[in-house]
């Protein structure tokens, strides 16, 4: 399976970006897709989350209230969209796939390539 982010690019704080993630295969119930990013000189980390059977979403508290992901089940895709931007959320933007429900990097085991989101001010 592969995964194909994009939608980034570069927007003044306050405006909005809508990323896309395509799978090559279809996404089952029981997967949990997710959202991070990685700033320069930062560890990854989580951003949002989506149960693709229930649509449950889990966020960080940093995007609460700014970030939505969404999906797509038919076309295996999964959204995030991001309003209010700020430029502390500049960052490259991943996404991935976990067999369930997990906020930690290490459980999730396909990666899409990185999409690079620049806020400025």
């Amino acid at each position: 399976v592969q995964l194909q982010a994009s939608g980034g690019g570069s927007v003044q704080a306050g405006g909005s970006l809508r990323l896309s993630c395509s799978a090559s295969t279809r996404i089952f119930s029981s997967h949990f897709m997710g959202w991070f990013r990685q700033a320069p000189g930062k560890e990854r980390e989580f951003v949002a989350g989506i149960r693709w059977g229930t649509a449950s979403t889990t966020y960080a508290d940093s995007v609460k209230g700014r970030f939505t992901i969404s999906k797509n089940g038919p076309e295996n895709t999964v959204y995030l969209h991001m309003t209010s931007l700020k430029p502390e959320d500049t960052a490259v933007y991943y996404c991935a796939r976990a067999n369930g429900l997990s906020t930690r990097e290490r459980e999730y085991y396909v990666w899409g390539q990185g999409t690079q989101v620049t806020v400025s001010s």
